[in-house]
């Protein structure tokens, strides 16, 4: 496919910034750069790590930069060289004005939530956590504040009831790139101006605050709707996790990946039941079904795989 003529530099570090490149390299767009996270040592080895988008860059003979300061005065100098029409940033840092006021049409976000509801690091995370039905991705300049800017389009998706964060994330991630392609279209052919998300604003705002490990501990004393969408909002990372004592009085903790709701009802607080389906865990209202899980110190394993090396009545909740 023929390139356009406009020059686009495209910002982003993981996966999901991965798929949003591709597309806009799939659809002809001239990128003459990609920013992306410096090499980071991982493994035992501490090995240098390419984030997922140099390894694509690479792949398609993109030129790269890694800058470990964005506000250093030679990066600027570079980018400024580039003489970019505009930058595309998916997935990556915040970034100081002298950066995003750069190009001429402006400097553009993908954010996955509709805004300006779910501004934050963990939009998909929080929609699926606190029970949403429908979620989506949204473009828009990027300005000062994280996640203020004008609106330039938006596009709902529906959640499953039973749909964890990374399924939606893999959802997301193809209505993302199609809704970037069509921005990018929309701002090299005209002038866009946006729409202020204040016009947008219709009742109190939902965030989407970064999560840490400690906030994924399991509260059971939640009802199991409350449970259940806070498992499958961490799932698979950063991962929902409880204790469990075990009769020697060991306390252990345990990674939950997958459950399902039921109407059964709990007697104790404390006791783990078994079914032919899973793990039956104890909420306010009702059990909840636990079907893959990940010991302390083991690998993910399905319900049956555990009960296969554990008794089940050596184990209780750790409130």
């Amino acid at each position: 496919m023929k390139k356009n003529e406009n020059r686009i530099i495209f910002m982003g570090t993981p996966d999901f910034a991965v798929f949003i490149l591709k597309a806009l390299v799939d659809s002809g767009k001239n990128i003459v750069s990609v920013i992306t996270a410096p090499d980071k040592p991982a493994g035992r080895g501490q090995q240098l790590n390419q984030s997922p988008v140099k390894k694509f860059a690479l792949e398609q003979h993109l030129p790269i930069l890694q800058p470990t300061n964005l506000k250093d005065p030679s990066f600027n100098q570079e980018l400024s060289e580039l003489n970019a029409d505009l930058f595309v940033v998916v997935a990556f840092r915040m970034l100081p004005e002298s950066v995003w006021s750069m190009p001429p049409k402006g400097t553009i976000n993908l954010h996955a939530s509709i805004l300006p509801n779910y501004r934050g690091a963990a939009p998909i995370n929080w929609a699926v956590i606190n029970g949403e039905n429908e979620t989506g991705v949204t473009t828009f300049f990027i300005e000062k504040e994280i996640d203020t800017g004008k609106v330039i389009e938006r596009q709902k998706l529906k959640i499953g009831e039973n749909e964890t964060a990374g399924e939606l994330h893999d959802r997301l991630m193809e209505l993302g790139a199609a809704l970037t392609v069509s921005t990018v279209d929309k701002i090299l052919n005209g002038n866009v101006e946006g729409i202020p998300q204040i016009e947008l604003t219709t009742s109190e705002l939902k965030n989407a605050p970064k999560i840490f490990k400690d906030d994924c501990r399991i509260n059971w004393r939640r009802s199991s709707s409350e449970v259940h969408n806070f498992i499958r909002g961490l799932s698979p990372y950063p991962t929902a996790w409880t204790l469990l004592k075990n009769t020697k009085g060991e306390i252990k903790s345990f990674k939950i990946f997958n459950s399902l709701k039921t109407s059964l009802t709990p007697t104790n607080p404390f006791a783990i039941s078994e079914s032919k389906d899973g793990l039956l865990f104890p909420c306010a209202d009702h059990f909840i079904l636990v079907t893959e899980l990940q010991p302390e110190g083991k690998r993910r394993m399905s319900f049956k795989e555990f009960l296969a090396g554990n008794k089940l009545s050596d184990w209780k909740i750790e409130h």
